[in-house]
């Protein structure tokens, strides 16, 4: 009966992760751009980028005159300066004499039930001059001069609501960078590959492009006001379609941000974020899920088989397993190297199955005390 569940859980494990490493997360690894030219010209569209920053003033003093290099006509920066006690005011203040189309505004209180962040983006959008809305954290910076252009064409030519892209992070030592880039990259997986399957359901508000009509008209974070984090993942979530959305995959589209220096501050933000998740759409809960399922189904089954058969000396159906092992461990890393040459043009050094491993814990540990928690901090 043991024997039978391994083999049970093995096979219905690695089934799954061949669904969705060849029919899902192929979309995003192979993804070609092509070189299809449209004869229409549209008129350069006003575009308002959007940041919110609490205490933000070193970030800030980078991330502002970075901005103003883009290569796009028609843009302003709008910052909204969320309750900071540095010197981020007097910053903006001498920054915006230096740059004409930098605007900014206080928040000096956030309402009660209220979540910080969500009453700060939406005081912004509601004072942002242009129609189109491009979103990104203090902490971010764009990877090229092209990253308003690139990631504003679906809406502004294309009539989308949404426009999602992808936010890299900077690459450091240590053992947290490395989980950091490999869950980047599989989040990324998720959500491009599915919204390449006209099935969008997540995006990130570090790269994000919507318009201030759109949010206005669903009354923007009307339903989940009090839900920390979502402001972005929830947001695309809830109103996202196949039809209304596009995902943004060039290099010259993405950010690149400061990642958490320590495992205190990185469970803390993944709590947020696995948290929102909780509200996701039951469908959508379910692609995340089944993959989670199945990646714990396929290590138990097959360790738990390569133990079995090397006590027995099985050498024939060990070699079985670990054939098959090796072969979805390809596969893998085939996937990883290539999404990262897609999204960001370069693959950052990092154990993809080691990562993998502890995909384990991150999945089932945290994930549960974030899903099951009435309210984070």
């Amino acid at each position: 009966m043991g024997l039978f569940l391994l083999w049970f859980f093995f096979g219905f494990g690695i089934l799954i992760q061949g669904g969705y490493l060849l029919m899902v997360f192929s979309r995003t690894a192979w993804y070609t751009r092509g070189s299809k030219k449209s004869g229409i010209q549209y008129p350069e569209e006003g575009v308002t980028v959007l940041i919110t920053a609490r205490n933000k003033f070193q970030h800030l003093k980078v991330l502002i005159p970075k901005l103003f290099e883009q290569d796009y006509p028609k843009f302003d920066v709008m910052i909204v300066n969320d309750q900071s006690s540095d010197r981020t005011k007097r910053l903006l203040e001498d920054l915006m004499i230096r740059y004409p189309k930098l605007r900014s505004v206080t928040i000096k209180y956030t309402p009660k039930h209220v979540t910080a962040k969500k009453f700060a983006i939406t005081l912004g959008i509601k004072v942002a001059k242009n129609d189109v809305i491009l979103l990104t954290d203090a902490d971010s910076l764009p990877n090229s001069d092209q990253w308003i252009r690139k990631m504003t064409a679906p809406v502004r030519d294309e009539g989308k609501t949404f426009a999602i892209g992808f936010s890299s992070y900077l690459e450091k030592p240590g053992a947290l960078n490395q989980w950091i880039q490999f869950d980047t990259i599989l989040k990324a997986l998720f959500y491009f590959s599915f919204g390449l399957w006209k099935a969008p359901f997540m995006g990130t508000g570090k790269n994000l492009c919507y318009r201030k009509s759109f949010f206005l008209e669903v009354k923007g974070f009307r339903g989940f006001w009090g839900i920390e984090g979502g402001d972005d993942s929830i947001f695309v979530n809830t109103y996202a379609t196949g039809s209304n959305t596009k995902v943004v995959i060039d290099s010259n589209a993405i950010t690149l941000s400061a990642p958490k220096e320590n495992w205190k501050e990185y469970i803390q933000h993944e709590k947020h974020q696995l948290h929102a998740e909780r509200f996701f759409q039951v469908e959508d809960k379910r692609k995340m899920g089944l993959y989670g399922v199945s990646h714990a189904l396929y290590w138990i089954g097959g360790l738990g088989l390569l133990i079995y058969f090397g006590i027995g000396l099985s050498w024939e159906y060990f070699l079985v397993v670990l054939g098959l092992l090796g072969l979805r461990s390809f596969m893998l890393i085939s996937i990883f190297k290539a999404t990262s040459k897609n999204l960001q043009g370069n693959l950052p050094k990092l154990n993809v199955l080691i990562n993998d491993l502890l995909y384990l814990a991150y999945f089932w540990v945290l994930g549960s005390i974030s899903y099951q928690a009435k309210n984070t901090k």
